[in-house]
């Protein structure tokens, strides 16, 4: 199996590097800038689960041709529109696309573009970020990808996908409900981000302010009504453990106020804006989420103006 990794940056460079460190055929898309970081540094990994420097094979776009299986898809949502462009000259024959973002609102544009046959469902939960260097770094142990056909049936691409992973010290599943995997996450995820967004703060900051734990099971509780209108209910593990995780005072942030401090794009209509107008489709409480969204856009606002920082 051929596999094309969207990036090497964060998420992509932790599991694509794991992969090829376990000895799969795997490629990975860069800039020109990146492809020289890598060929000169090699794709570095730092992990309390052990560190790597691995010799990465690299494409850029002007010399990406046919031949892949599998493409790993990587990029913020906001980025979706460009990387589908450039994953484009590989998506021919069988190849399928794996995305790992955030959400499920990405699925309707890449099957509108690719055709529904050849997009797969992913997800993953890992803490990690791409240092100035190039480096990647994984915060703590947890990483996990789940992978699957939407369809729930065990195809030949999902099977060689799954063997790849076998080789690897990557948590992995290859699930026949892919989307119950992904909509579990985003119950979670949405929750999280809204309400760190919004207070501009990390959990532990937001449960000892007056009010906060309450506004954190109450967006929590939005969210899993929306899953179970949708026909998604989480199952009570998740339900337990998502909440523990919101609820237990701790230096947990999502990536979204991350991008926020640091004056980056956000994904607000993506993840909060999707959620939002489900809400309102099922009419679901949606002021938690109608609060953090609009917080969010006035921040994208803020920042297209050039005026973040200023008063």
């Amino acid at each position: 199996m051929k596999i094309l990794v969207l990036g090497a940056g964060a998420i992509g460079g932790y599991f694509g590097g794991r992969l090829a460190e376990a000895g799969a055929d795997v490629t990975f898309l860069v800039r020109p800038k990146r492809r020289e970081q890598l060929a000169a540094n090699g794709l570095v990994i730092e992990s309390p689960l052990g560190n790597a420097r691995i010799a990465a094979k690299t494409v850029v776009a002007d010399e990406l041709k046919p031949g892949y299986d599998i493409v790993l898809l990587t990029c913020k949502a906001y980025d979706l529109d460009a990387a589908m462009d450039a994953i484009a000259p590989a998506m021919d024959g069988n190849c399928a696309v794996v995305p790992m973002l955030n959400g499920l609102a990405h699925l309707d544009r890449l099957d509108a573009r690719f055709g529904r046959a050849r997009v797969m469902g992913g997800t993953c939960h890992i803490n990690v970020t791409l240092a100035a260097d190039g480096t990647v770094r994984h915060m703590e142990p947890l990483n996990r990808i789940f992978f699957g056909e939407r369809d729930g049936s065990r195809s030949p691409r999902a099977l060689a996908l799954e063997a790849a992973f076998a080789r690897t010290a990557i948590g992995w599943r290859h699930s026949e409900d892919i989307l119950q995997e992904m909509w579990s996450k985003i119950v979670f995820l949405a929750a999280l981000a809204a309400t760190t967004s919004l207070f501009r703060g990390n959990i532990a900051e937001i449960l000892a302010a007056p009010g906060g734990k309450e506004w954190v099971a109450r967006c929590f509780d939005a969210n899993l009504a929306i899953a179970a209108a949708e026909g998604h209910a989480p199952p009570a593990q998740a339900v337990e453990s998502g909440r523990a995780r919101l609820l237990s005072p701790g230096p947990q942030a999502s990536s979204m106020l991350r991008d926020m401090e640091a004056g980056k794009p956000v994904e607000a209509d993506h993840i909060i804006g999707h959620m939002l107008s489900l809400a309102r489709k099922h009419s679901v409480d949606d002021l938690p989420l109608s609060l953090a969204y609009t917080h969010l856009k006035a921040y994208e606002a803020r920042r297209e103006a050039g005026r973040l920082g200023l008063p």
